[in-house]
């Protein structure tokens, strides 16, 4: 686990003479636990929001935006089936969703004017429409916009020192594992990239399943590591005790080698901020067991799917619950929902798994009291084609990356279920009705998050720009 462009894993910060104390004293612990507690009983109502996005884009004719009298050409081969809203229909593999469409609003009409996976994520990761100039379409860069989380963060405290925004079990990559941009701080410098919760080994198996998150269709593969989740054990090490945080002198030896090193790769500002969020989770209780799964009642594990979308969801259910505000799952390596061929059969597999998860989530924000002030979002980069081609690659046809049209599912804070706002045309190809852009969806979060209309973030020179730029969506409510 991870600050976002940073090298050193947070476990590895732990072990930094368990953060070494770096000044800190057993007084300042306990000042720092008294301050959190107090704010916890001094705040009404903490919202905040879950940020599914379903990387490498989701075709909406295959899911939220079917067009059963479309031509075969367009329509596809799956069916679309009722939900229990009336005249409300979705695709045939996402039973459990519609059992719950009064809890969900769909927006039909999301676009934007790029179909490539680099720009399209960093678009949808910033929620701005423009492009920075130099941006490279794998690597993030001190250029780029910063991304939602980085922004959000900015204006809100996280539980107890953590940071306010995080992303897990990955960042979102291409093919060949290079981080797309728009992931990270940007412009903001890197003091506010987000919380990077790495949750998933690196499996080098193929196929589409919820673990392997591969676009290509094998027909063979193995994990390659096991388990596919892995959420970092967060104890002390083994002979310390919080009593001992206070001698300083005696972890001195221990971490001198690995402070140096630390020294050499961040900055004050940076280490201040790992030392804040690391003491906590030493010393926050709550939080340690947020990131043990292992404690969770096999009925729920099994609601949410024991793969890596299962856990996913069911940690940033866990985070939320402890008072981190805003946490991106990323349900894909980068492909994963980038069907240009083999389109039907490996939507066979990726739908079922992202049915059950996120309607567990949904039943298990609503089970905890929390889905009133947890608004969840799910989109990708972009939607897909309407029209269905075939590669030679393929055996079988797909579809190609589409930005003039994707659909986004919005359940929870302020969305009364049951909508769907916006329309595309009779094959799904453009918006004719309510067109929403990037910028409506993140001031949707913004507003959310109780981040005013007027208010900006700064990069590291102290230069203000503004955080909304256009106004949130209407009538979700």
């Amino acid at each position: 686990m991870s600050m976002l462009t940073h090298p050193t894993t947070r476990r590895e910060i732990l072990q930094v003479g368990t953060i070494g104390l770096m000044g800190l004293s057993l007084t300042d612990v306990m000042r720092w636990q008294a301050a959190s507690a107090e704010q916890s009983s001094s705040d009404k109502k903490i919202r905040s929001v879950i940020y599914v996005f379903l990387s490498g884009g989701l075709s909406q004719h295959e899911s939220f935006d079917m067009k059963p009298l479309a031509p075969d050409t367009v329509r596809g081969e799956f069916s679309p089936i009722s939900t229990k809203t009336p005249g409300l229909q979705i695709c045939e593999h996402l039973p459990e969703l519609a059992k719950r469409s009064d809890q969900w609003n769909l927006v039909r009409s999301l676009s934007h004017d790029r179909n490539d996976h680099g720009q399209s994520i960093h678009i949808m990761s910033t929620g701005r429409s423009q492009l920075p100039p130099g941006l490279d379409r794998n690597k993030p860069q001190p250029t780029d916009f910063p991304s939602m989380l980085s922004v959000a963060g900015s204006q809100m405290e996280g539980p107890g020192g953590l940071p306010a925004t995080a992303v897990l079990p990955r960042l979102i990559t291409n093919v060949n594992r290079a981080t797309r941009p728009g992931q990270s701080a940007g412009m903001m410098g890197p003091a506010h990239d987000p919380w990077l919760i790495n949750a998933s080994n690196k499996c080098d198996g193929y196929g589409d399943c919820p673990n392997c998150f591969h676009f290509s269709n094998k027909p063979t593969y193995k994990h390659s590591v096991n388990p596919v989740f892995q959420a970092p054990v967060l104890n002390l090490p083994d002979g310390l005790s919080l009593s001992r945080l206070d001698r300083r002198a005696d972890l001195l030896a221990d971490v001198e080698q690995q402070r140096r090193d630390l020294d050499r790769q961040t900055t004050v500002s940076r280490m201040d901020r790992h030392r804040a969020g690391a003491l906590s989770l030493l010393t926050s209780g709550d939080v340690r067991k947020a990131f043990d799964l292992k404690n969770e009642e096999p009925r729920r594990l099994d609601a949410y799917g024991r793969n890596l979308f299962g856990s996913s969801m069911l940690l940033a259910r866990r985070l939320v619950q402890v008072g981190v505000r805003m946490v991106q799952v990323n349900l894909g390596r980068g492909s994963t929902w980038d069907q240009h061929g083999d389109l039907f059969p490996a939507l066979g597999r990726l739908l079922p798994p992202f049915d059950q998860s996120l309607s567990a989530l949904l039943d298990d924000l609503r089970d905890h009291g929390m889905l009133d002030s947890t608004l969840v979002v799910v989109g990708g980069e972009f939607g897909r084609t309407p029209k269905i081609s075939k590669l030679s690659v393929y055996k079988r046809p797909g579809r190609d990356h589409w930005g003039a049209a994707q659909s986004i599912l919005l359940a929870g804070d302020g969305v009364s279920g049951g909508q769907v706002l916006g329309a595309t045309d009779n094959i799904g190809a453009y918006p004719i009705r309510d067109r929403q852009t990037p910028e409506n969806l993140a001031a949707t979060i913004y507003s959310t998050l109780g981040i005013p209309a007027d208010a900006h973030w700064h990069d590291p020179a102290s230069r203000p720009y503004p955080i909304y730029h256009a106004p949130p969506i209407t009538g979700l409510s």
